[in-house]
């Protein structure tokens, strides 16, 4: 018997930020090293993680971040504005987003 191949790809939110909402998050960050030194640096890093994630059959959605969005979040959560709860409210994000659509 042949083992099925799945035939969902593997979905996965890439945090993603305009110039603009890089720096005000950045700014309050509790992990501020964790951020690349500029904008310019953190796209082409984004870009080229992106860009990995597909070429080995993930599907890796832009999510942006909206600063006011994401600091009520933190607020409402208990969270401090670090990489963890980037990553967190990312996937919520994308999650939600999945439910309506479904």
């Amino acid at each position: 018997m042949k083992a099925k191949r799945r035939s969902k790809s593997l979905v996965i939110g890439v945090t993603w930020y305009t110039a603009e909402t890089w720096a005000q998050v950045k700014a309050s960050a509790a992990d501020p090293e964790c951020f690349e030194d500029s904008f310019e640096k953190w796209k082409a890093m984004a870009v080229a993680a992106r860009r990995n994630f597909q070429r080995s059959g993930v599907l890796a959605l832009e999510c942006q971040i909206d600063p006011d969005e994401f600091f009520t979040w933190c607020s409402r959560n208990n969270q401090e504005n670090n990489s963890t709860a980037r990553g967190e409210f990312v996937s919520e994000k994308l999650s939600a987003a999945h439910a309506a659509t479904a």
